[in-house]
């Protein structure tokens, strides 16, 4: 198993005139240690409109900055948001082949629809066109990438035939992973050949697993990948804390890790809100989102408050301890088939110096321990 920093970036109030600032060059500093420390890679997603919860709303430009200091760190879109208008197909390819070019072929696509009212209502996409758009798209990047001019007459976009430029040094192309919550969607994804990012807030190892093993059925399935080669690889994220001591780790990450659970099920349950309120106005249904209808009514009955870190910790639906705790938790996502943990080091307020200290340990103690099974 694999391990990735992830970020959401959070900016927690109250702001002052260089706390965005500060919360990137922390992200910065970070990611170099990480690629010192023998991580393999750094996510980020790609967020709008979602105060304190995540200010990552560009982060190509971040990545560039990151491929400058580093050497060995892959860098992944954690993800890139597929359904029109967020961003053209072509803007998709030339970003990330010249993030591929300038990083010597370290790039990752994840790609996804985006899950929030916010986000979805802000750019004015259509949830019963999102899952076809964001399919639609990757399949445009793809022959931007490999054709030599590349044309299509899709349903949402169109464009005469043109050389599509500049080509990604990774051949045939970056790896292509997609995003999903919902068990529909894990099938989908394994059906269309590409990597799963398995995002869910709190989940516990076996809840994954059922879900990574839905993934594996669609790979089997898989006849057309979306590329051109299958990547099966399995992601998933878990929040992550690893002190000298379990005590520190746990007093350092309940109060992010408790929020950052609870304010998750707010954001993504809003569309089912949204929704309700639509339906007033004409007949919508909300298809794959349907998960966010069972988000919702969790929140409305206030279960997403009872995610504490004594729950948390006792399913395994997060990683904190000593290292030697750490280990045993991210056992437990390597037992289900996770090829890639992506590690959510700052969910909302953890400072920079215990980001850090994580990084440190994990590479110190915790990476070598898978490193050495291999």
């Amino acid at each position: 198993m694999q391990f990735a920093l992830f970020y959401e970036i959070p900016v927690a109030r109250p702001w002052h005139k260089r706390s965005e600032y500060d919360a990137y060059q922390a992200v910065i500093e970070e990611a170099v240690l990480a690629d010192q420390c023998g991580f393999d890679a750094l996510w980020t997603v790609e967020h709008h409109f979602l105060e304190e919860y995540s200010h990552c709303s560009n982060p190509e430009v971040l990545y560039g900055a990151i491929a400058a200091l580093t050497k060995n760190l892959r860098l992944g879109y954690g993800v890139r948001l597929m359904p029109k208008p967020y961003n053209h197909p072509v803007r998709t390819a030339e970003s990330v082949a010249v993030l591929d070019l300038i990083s010597n072929g370290r790039v990752d696509l994840g790609t996804g629809r985006s899950s929030t009212r916010a986000e979805l209502e802000g750019f004015g996409v259509s949830l019963s066109k999102a899952r076809p758009m964001w399919r639609e798209a990757i399949q445009h990047v793809v022959g931007c990438w490999t054709e030599d001019e590349h044309c299509f007459d899709g349903e949402y976009w169109q464009m005469p035939k043109r050389r599509v430029l500049p080509k990604p040094i990774q051949e045939p192309h970056p790896p292509l992973w997609g995003a999903t919550s919902s068990e529909a969607g894990h099938r989908q994804i394994g059906e269309s050949g590409i990597g799963l990012c398995s995002f869910a807030v709190g989940t516990p190892p076996d809840d994954i697993k059922k879900r990574i093993d839905i993934y594996r059925q669609g790979i089997a399935d898989c006849s057309e990948p979306l590329g051109k080669f299958i990547n099966n690889r399995a992601a998933t994220f878990s929040m992550m804390c690893c002190a000298p001591t379990t005590e520190e780790a746990v007093a350092t990450a309940t109060e992010s890790f408790e929020w950052y659970c609870s304010r998750g099920a707010e954001l993504i349950g809003s569309v089912a809100t949204w929704m309700a309120e639509e339906k007033r106005e004409k007949e919508i249904e909300l298809g794959n989102y349907q998960y966010a209808s069972d988000i919702q009514q969790s929140v409305d009955q206030g279960l997403h408050k009872m995610f504490t870190m004594d729950m948390l910790r006792e399913s395994n639906a997060c990683v904190a301890g000593d290292p030697a705790e750490c280990i045993r938790m991210c056992e437990a996502y390597e037992s289900i088939g996770v090829d890639l943990l992506l590690c959510l080091v700052n969910p909302y307020k953890i400072s920079h110096e215990k980001v850090m200290q994580t990084i440190r340990l994990m590479g110190e103690e915790v990476l070598p321990h898978f490193r050495n099974k291999s």
